[in-house]
């Protein structure tokens, strides 16, 4: 899994950049908001690797709140990687945040390829999941928040992962996971 890449910049596009490595050149795609924020030739981007039955392919962002959004989107069954790039092309985290906590489908639709069906369903499926987005977050709170996107990768629902973890007191997520699967079963 690729997390993350440093290097020189070798082509540059709205939405994609070619990233020099020590001699490795990868293709990485950004948001629109990410290809802005890009200065100079080099560059530190956090990644999220998706690997495909057809391809493998690398999704960077400057800022790390960006990050977290689209790999919350991406989990939301309906929002593949380009419709979560839309998202983070049209929206900076902290608004995006605002739209969520707010429930505005309205504006939410304004992006490509979101009409007000899928909008609805974001909203609900992100409601009170966001909170590593509201800034500064605890290192209890980091670890709820791996304990519930391990939980959920594991097949469980959100709700009833966060009706768990509640229930939970702990200090790392391993043992917060043990815990929530034990009781989950």
């Amino acid at each position: 899994m690729i997390i993350g890449l440093e290097g020189t910049i070798v082509k540059k596009e709205p939405t994609l950049v070619h990233l020099n490595v020590h001699g490795v050149v990868y293709e990485v795609f950004v948001s629109l908001l990410t290809s802005m924020a890009i200065e100079g030739k080099q560059v530190n981007l956090h990644t999220t690797h998706i690997v495909r039955e057809d391809a493998q392919l690398l999704y960077g962002f400057v800022d790390p709140h960006e990050k977290v959004m689209f790999d919350r989107l991406i989990k939301i069954n309906g929002v593949g990687p380009k419709v979560g790039m839309a998202i983070c092309s049209t929206f900076s985290p902290q608004s995006f945040l605002h739209i969520v906590q707010n429930a505005d489908v309205s504006t939410l639709k304004r992006v490509p390829g979101i009409g007000p069906k899928s909008a609805s369903r974001i909203l609900v499926e992100l409601s009170g999941f966001m909170p590593e987005m509201e800034g500064g977050v605890s290192v209890t709170q980091q670890h709820h928040i791996e304990a519930e996107m391990a939980l959920e990768t594991l097949g469980f629902k959100k709700e009833v992962i966060s009706k768990v973890l509640k229930t939970i007191q702990a200090q790392d997520t391993a043992t917060l996971v043990k815990e929530a699967l034990k009781k989950l079963q």
